[in-house]
């Protein structure tokens, strides 16, 4: 009994929310797909919210099958003249339509449809986070304090560069600062990389050059996270803590500014795994997406909403790599077309397809390894 509640606990508590999000994400990142190609004139075949067999489904009045389908990892538009999910032209089948029929597929699109249509499903994304932060945003505001250090951590990359208790942060590498949380942000992802940090102090400023410390820390959930540290803290007397609203307009600036520092902050993470600045367990797969859903789904709706926005700009990056059967593969394939006035021939187009799904399927497992690695530790 007592493993069958275990059992019904983590469904409850984790399963469902990742569900919930995913699908929600999934759905907003094809639509963008099935809206700009539909707007485009091509005939959209199905639009499926996950893989393999269909639990639910209608077909519309223009042919389109709408599908829910059993294993909710992702989902796709299947365009009319394509082979799979993956948006793999049908060469064959291509050959044998008539000219009307081969105008309403995606490969019979002018060129600029085509890579329209395949680069709405990340732009909705980004578009769906940044509307997701504005009102997040326009509704709480936020908790902000003065970049203006408090205490220096003895022997800290900040103690070692000599900043002393009461300068006040400027710039970091020729970067505007304003706030302490803005300061946090661009160390924590530059461990070992040397920033110059504009300070002022005594009404003068100076340039320290300091390198971050990579440290392992544990957030409120006993996660282990890593990231690049100097050593400072702030207090409420030196770092003048206060909440700050925002109208409509600045809290949808904000939603901009949260969005692309969370793709910056992607980049930075990739750029530091290549340079083994950052450990590769870090990399999670989707079992840990779905831990982290029941464990923000604890603190709360607006929790989860904004756990939503980060993993849809997450999903926007990540279907823009440029691997085949992502959407980045195919702007790829298109962007090589422009330049070379046809397309790829179908063989070429076939081993990269198989290239880039023994790609996908290696990192899945490396990440799901992970995820398993980290719950067993």
């Amino acid at each position: 009994m007592s493993v069958l509640m275990s059992v019904l606990g983590f469904l409850g508590g984790y399963i469902v929310p990742f569900i919930l999000v995913l699908t929600v994400l999934v759905f907003v990142h094809e639509m963008g797909h099935y809206l700009v190609g539909r707007w485009s004139g091509v005939r959209v075949t199905a639009f499926a919210v996950g893989f393999g067999p269909e639990l639910l489904g209608y077909t519309d009045k223009h042919g389109t099958r709408w599908k829910l389908c059993a294993i909710p990892l992702g989902g796709y538009v299947k365009f009319f003249g394509d082979e799979d999910a993956a948006s793999k032209p049908d060469s064959d089948g291509l050959s044998r339509m008539s000219l009307e029929e081969r105008n309403q597929t995606l490969a019979g699109a002018k060129l600029w449809k085509r890579a329209a249509t395949v680069a709405a499903g990340p732009i909705a994304n980004f578009i769906l986070a940044i509307a997701i932060f504005a009102v997040m945003f326009g509704i709480y505001g936020r908790t902000v304090a003065d970049p203006v250090v408090a205490e220096v951590r003895e022997n800290s990359a900040a103690a070692v560069a000599g900043v002393l208790p009461g300068d006040r942060l400027i710039a970091l590498d020729g970067n505007r600062v304003a706030t302490f949380e803005d300061v946090r942000r661009y160390i924590s992802i530059r461990p070992g990389s040397q920033v110059d940090v504009t300070i002022e102090r005594g009404g003068q400023q100076q340039v320290l050059k300091m390198v971050p410390e990579r440290t392992d820390t544990t957030d409120q959930f006993g996660n282990k996270i890593e990231l690049g540290i100097i050593g400072i803290v702030t207090n409420q007397d030196s770092g003048n803590f206060r909440h700050i609203t925002y109208t409509p307009i600045e809290a949808l600036g904000e939603g901009v500014r949260e969005t692309g520092q969370i793709v910056t902050g992607t980049f930075r993470y990739i750029g530091n795994l290549v340079m083994g600045r950052m450990k590769p367990d870090q990399l999670g797969g989707p079992v840990r997406v779905a831990q982290a859903s029941g464990q923000m789904a604890t603190l709360g709706v607006s929790a989860v909403i904004q756990l939503a926005a980060v993993l849809s700009v997450s999903i926007g990056l990540l279907n823009l790599m440029p691997v085949p059967v992502l959407d980045g593969g195919h702007l790829v394939f298109y962007a090589v077309e422009a330049v070379r006035g046809r397309p790829l021939g179908a063989g070429a187009q076939e081993v990269a397809f198989r290239i880039g799904l023994a790609m996908i399927f290696s990192l899945m497992v490396f990440a799901t390894w992970n995820d398993i690695s980290s719950l067993l530790g």
